[in-house]
């Protein structure tokens, strides 16, 4: 029953991530507004392009989709507490595939900082139902192991076109990337769900709490890109393990979340691994 009710949330929370990306070009197309405004129309933040610069962007929206659809199937094989461990293989091939695709070096302390991380957001969410994560059926492992390289992947490559052309305007790159999600997601939606949207609505089933979830995961995604624009998916990665263990300290002061001695252990081992990353910075070849 636990774990039918997990592919029901996963399911909700699939439907209405289509959403989030329609809301995200909207607020990145109103930002160009602004700046249009204000500084006029330049070669930097005008939306005509070129296809040799738009066709990059199809590749990191196809590669979300695709891992969003994992994230619906992995709860058929595991439970949340598990699939929340198993996302942390994310940390691990995102500085992988950032060493291999972008050619960034980083330096051996670095590199155990990073394992760190690991285990440090492993350690802070263990409870006592976290030993099924080694029951996990094969199927369950093989997809965890593929949405952690497609998120690698795709965070990473996207770094890279964003970066591509350094002082291309944020707003144009992140309207260009969310259009093509909006395409791609409503691909999904008239293979998938094409009947129960007919018959209900697309807009069936929201609510006050859905709508927040929506603007939060909107401006979440406006600002990671903004990280990777400016910084690199190493911060985004230290950002968002910093912004789990936030969540955590907050859900004890609005819904009586207890914190365990793994989360103190964890949250130990993910500030000695921020200081380890930010003394551990390769030195510039003399």
């Amino acid at each position: 029953m636990k774990r039918c009710w997990m592919i029901i949330i996963s399911a909700f929370l699939y439907a209405r991530a289509r959403v989030v990306e329609a809301l995200k070009c909207a607020l990145s197309l109103s930002a160009l507004a602004r700046i249009w405004k204000s500084q006029g129309v330049t070669e930097d933040n005008k939306l005509s392009t070129s296809f040799d610069e738009v066709s990059v962007y199809p590749i990191p929206a196809i590669l979300y989709l695709i891992k969003n659809l994992l994230q619906y199937y992995i709860f058929a094989y595991v439970d949340a507490p598990a699939y929340q461990i198993l996302k942390n293989l994310n940390i691990i091939s995102t500085g992988v595939l950032y060493r291999i695709i972008l050619k960034k070096k980083l330096s051996e302390i670095q590199w155990a900082a990073f394992i760190l991380l690991c285990a440090g957001c492993t350690t802070a969410q263990l409870n006592p139902s976290s030993d099924h994560v080694l029951q996990t059926p094969l199927p369950g492992w093989v997809m965890a192991i593929v949405m952690a390289l497609l998120s690698g992947f795709a965070g990473v490559y996207t770094e890279a076109i964003i970066k591509k052309r350094p002082s291309r305007n944020i707003n144009v790159q992140n309207f260009w990337l969310y259009i093509f999600g909006m395409v791609f997601n409503l691909i999904a939606i008239c293979i998938q769900d094409y009947d129960e949207v007919m018959n209900k609505g697309f807009f069936h089933g929201y609510s006050f709490i859905t709508v927040c979830m929506i603007v939060n995961h909107a401006l979440s995604g406006i600002a990671v890109s903004m990280v990777m624009k400016y910084a690199d998916n190493i911060v985004k990665v230290y950002s968002t393990s910093v912004a789990m263990l936030l969540t955590a300290v907050v859900s004890v002061f609005l819904f009586g979340f207890h914190l365990s001695l793994a989360f103190f252990l964890g949250s130990t081992v993910v500030s000695i691994s921020i200081y380890l990353h930010s003394i551990g910075k390769p030195q510039p070849q003399k």
